[in-house]
Parts: structure tokens; sequence; C-alpha cells
């Protein structure tokens, strides 16, 4: 995601907005202004519908607190209105306001539902909703009923996926009189998720699950207590509850390269660098929290983007680890999986490999060709890829363009070509993109578009997108937008600060065009090393220099290459 160079010529600042430079200073400030004192960069999660009413459920049936579940219950009746159709499906069943979800269609909505999610990922969850629409049902006997153990299959699932197949195998055998066909290797797994002090891997969807599936047996009476008071210690405000504790490493890494790109000081940047070092795992690699023990491919690559692009002398032997952890996801095809290797390859997590790989381009030469190789065959007609783990169809997408665009020859025009194709074709009239086709323009997918368009010629599009993006741009400096982060997938989270971070990047890419336009018009040598490739800080500049680049950066010297790529 990181700022790099291009062949492409530089763009006239003089075809943007006039308030360019001082939005992006208060933008930049913002976010800057979030990473703490240690370097962490905290984004709160939202309550979600979801996990909100299988503690409902929890709490009625422990007992536990009123207090605890009138507030439950407010967040889910507020719900209601204006949530999305299985969002509302979830809450009436929660709160009993109907007994037959056939009555709502609840099967041709699950089927348009998990049309969004990959389709490797369909069957699972498929099993996984109608479970939790069980456990969200009346109360009844456990009548013998059909079971199918086989659609509980476990085999190459990462722990987390993992654990929530079992518990939700276990929950629904309860459920349906198969109790007995539950081995007690599945019910030692989940209660060994019980015997940490907080929620399980910070995932509270899979703690929640675990602890239904364990409900209702009596020797386990205190354990289902305590974690139901583990789950209330993340009870937000408005009563409701997340789907994860909470996404500080993700948060980081974005906020990381964001700042990097729009020019923010070296000493900001630090700061999260010294923090993501820290927290790099046994193995290399990073979490989405720094709760978790699972690291992933995307938090590792982004934050080894991000700890190259800061200072790659400072943190070469961080960045070397990372690397390397990241050799060992490749898979045969060339793609690379979310978590564990031998998983199903996705392109956007592809892409994000080959991103960081290149940072150290001459030692990856074929894991790069064969991630791009992936990437080219996994395209769509349309440009675009299958869902990863974000609603809009630009987030893989600009993503995909910068892996392939990014280093090499130009093997892959027709590639780029398709990708910024779907990307214009998909501009709305109001100068912003939406999600998908035909939705109404949001700031977040128009930030994922305009770094794409970044990598192209014509400036036009780019310079009506930002007039949009600047508009959702509130007084503190924030953006406005929808939601679009996906977890589990197809689910939709809520993680507010992400809308800055990527707006900020956005920024940052089009700092750079307009910094090449300036360079080269002056005549400044853009040579190798640290002053290389640096993007505009984009301060407010005396009138008719608008965006161009800068100083503030104050980066150290550094004796390291920074890669061509």
């Amino acid at each position: 995601m990181r700022v790099r160079e291009t062949r492409l010529p530089g763009w006239p600042a003089e075809l943007f907005v006039p308030e360019l430079p001082v939005a992006t200073a208060r933008l930049r400030r913002r976010v800057a202004d979030s990473v703490g004192p240690d370097g962490a960069v905290r984004g709160p999660c939202r309550s979600r519908v979801l996990e909100s009413a299988l503690l409902l459920r929890l709490l009625e049936r422990t007992g536990i607190e009123a207090d605890h579940h009138r507030r439950v219950t407010g967040f889910l009746t507020d719900c209601l209105a204006g949530a999305e159709p299985l969002d509302r499906l979830l809450a009436t069943i929660a709160l009993r306001h109907v007994g037959d979800t056939s009555e709502h269609g609840a099967g041709d909505l699950l089927d348009r539902f998990l049309r969004r999610a990959p389709a490797f990922l369909n069957a699972r969850k498929r099993v996984m909703l109608e479970t939790v629409l069980s456990l969200l049902g009346p109360p009844r006997r456990a009548a013998r009923r059909p079971f199918d153990p086989d659609a509980f299959e476990t085999g190459n699932l990462h722990p987390w996926a993992h654990v929530q197949t079992v518990a939700l195998k276990v929950a629904l055998a309860d459920l349906t009189g198969h109790a007995d066909e539950i081995a007690p290797a599945e019910l030692r797994l989940l209660v060994d998720t019980q015997q940490g002090p907080g929620v399980w891997e910070g995932n509270i969807l899979v703690h929640l699950l675990v602890l239904h599936a364990l409900a209702d047996r009596p020797h386990l009476d205190a354990l289902l207590v305590n974690g139901v008071a583990k789950a209330l210690a993340h009870q937000r405000a408005d009563g409701g509850v997340p789907f994860v504790t909470d996404t500080d490493t993700w948060c980081a890494v974005t906020a990381g390269v964001a700042l990097d790109a729009s020019g923010a000081p070296y000493e900001v940047r630090r700061r999260i660098g010294d923090h993501l070092a820290a927290g790099q795992r046994p193995d290399g690699g990073w979490s989405y929290t720094d709760a978790a023990v699972l690291a992933d491919v995307d938090d590792t690559s982004v934050a080894i983007e991000f700890l190259h692009a800061t200072d790659p002398v400072r943190y070469r032997r961080t960045i070397d680890f990372g690397l390397r952890a990241l050799w060992s996801y490749q898979g045969p095809d060339g793609g690379f999986p979310t978590y564990i290797t031998g998983a199903p390859s996705e392109a956007c997590m592809t892409a994000a490999a080959v991103n960081a790989l290149s940072v150290r381009a001459s030692r990856h030469v074929q894991r790069i060709t064969a991630g791009r190789r992936f990437l080219a065959a996994a395209q769509h007609p349309d440009g675009t890829f299958e869902p990863d783990w974000s609603r809009s169809r630009y987030h893989s997408i600009f993503r995909a363009l910068l892996a392939i665009d990014a280093c090499g020859p130009d093997a892959y025009r027709a590639t780029v070509k398709r990708a910024l194709v779907a990307i214009r074709e998909g501009q709305n009239p109001d100068g912003g993109w939406g999600q998908q086709p035909g939705d109404p323009s949001d700031a977040i997918s128009t930030a994922y578009a305009l770094i794409a368009l970044c990598r192209q010629s014509d400036p036009r599009p780019v310079a009506r997108g930002v007039e949009h993006l600047l508009a959702a741009q509130r007084g503190d400096g924030g953006i406005e937008s929808v939601p679009d982060m996906l977890g589990t997938r197809p689910f939709l989270y809520v993680i507010p600060c992400l809308a800055d971070h990527f707006t900020l990047l956005a920024l940052g890419h089009l700092g750079n065009r307009l910094a090449l336009r300036a360079h080269r018009r002056s005549g400044t040598p853009r040579g190798r090393g640290a002053s290389a490739a640096q993007p505009t800080t984009l301060r407010a500049p005396a009138p008719g220099t608008a965006g161009l680049r800068g100083g503030g950066r104050n980066t150290p010297t550094q004796t390291g290459e920074r890669s061509p790529a």
C-alpha cells in the first residue's frame, strides 16, 4: 500500500481543488494525534448485532445481572430500525418477536447474504448462520432431528475457524438431540479456550459460540458465568458488544502507511514502528491485535511495508524476519491465503504479500513473479477479484494493481488495463465510488479507487474523486464513511478510524503524483536513497503551489538503499 516510484508523468496541482493541502494537513494531524505515546493506534470496534444477540441469549440462560440484559436489549431494539435485513432478522429473533424464521424468508435472505462471501466459505458460513438462528430461537426440547457431523469438517482450518466449527457442531448436536455424537476431546478443546484471563484470541464471536456450546452442562456452570463476564467487559456504551476486542495492529499499520505516504514527521512514524517491532510474533508475523497469537498475511505484509518505508535500517532485522514468515504461506499456485499454509489462496492476500516482498524485490523475483501470475489468473473479465475482507470491490483491485504494476516489466498490461477500466466505469456522477455498482458513493471506496487511479495518466477522474472525498471531511478533520470491513466474512463490522487512514493514504498517493510534476519542472534530481520517492507533505503552501512537495518529513539520513520497487 505504500507510495512507490512511477514512470508516469506528474500532475499539475492546479487541476485539483485549492482546499486540498489544508484538508490533507488537518487529516494528517488527526491521524498523527491518534498515535499514543507508546506508538499504539487504538481503533475501537463498535457493537454488532450478531454478537449482541448471542450475548443476550446467554444472559437469559445464566440469569446474570438484569442491568446488562436491559442494555443489550436496548441496543438490539434500536437496531430493528435502519439495520441491514440480516441484522434485523437476528435482532428480531433474539428479542423473541418471532418464533419461526421461515415466516421472514430466512432461507432466501441467507442465500443473498452468502453471495457476498468467497465461494470457498459459503458452505461453512451457511452452517454457522443456520446454527446461530437455532440458538437465538425460542427454547425447545432437544427432540431427535437430523444432524450431519460431516458438515463440521475441521481439516486445514486455522485455529479460530477450527474452534468456531467445533463449537457450532456441539451446539447443534445438543439442539437436535445428538449430544452423544460429541467426542470428549471436542469439549476439552472448547473448555481450553476459557482458561485465559481474557477473551480467547480477542475474538468475541468465537468466545460466545463456545459458551453456547458449553451451556447447560452443570459441571461447567462457573466456567460459563466467568466466560459471560469476560464478554461483558467489552460491552459498549450503547449496550452491545463488538465482533472482536480490538483491531489495534491493523489500525497501527494502516495509520503508519498513511502517515508515511502523506509526509508525517519521522518521530511519529518511529513510535509506531517501534511498537510494531516489539509486537512481532515469535514466528515473524503480526496478528490483527496484541490480544491474539495467530498471525495473518495482511497485517504482516502491511507492517513490513510500513517499517521499510519509515526506516529500512532501523528495522532491517524485523523486516527480514517478517519476510521469512511470509515465505511459508505461499502456495504452489503462487498465491497466499489469509491465515495458514495450505488454505485456499486469495487475490487480496496475494497482493498484500507481493507488495511486502517487493521491499526486497531483487531477493524475491521468483516469489513475486508467481504471485503476480496468480493475480492475473484470478482476475475476473470485468477487472474485479473475488470478495476479500472488504465489502468494497475496489479494495482488492487497488491492492492487486499496486502489486502488479509496481515491479518488473509491463508483462501484465492487460490485467492493469482491466482493473483501471473497472474503476473508471464505477465512478458515480457525483465523482465518488460506492462499494458495488449502483451503490451510493462513500469515502472509503472512493479512497480505494483514487489510490488505483494514481497509477494511470489521466488526472481528471481523480480530481473529481478528490472533491467528493473532501466533502466527507468533518470539522475535526476526520472522514465520514460507511463501514466496509468484513469478519467473519461476509458480516460487516465497524472501525471508524479506517476511513481516516485510507483517505490519508489516497491523498498521499496523489501527493506523489503532484510532487513528480514539481520536481521535474524545477529540475530537482530524484536520486536513490532516503530522499527518493518521498511524497509531498501537502502542507498549506503559497498560492499556485498547492500540493507540491515540501519539507517536514524529518527522515534521518539512511545508508540503506531503497528498493526500486
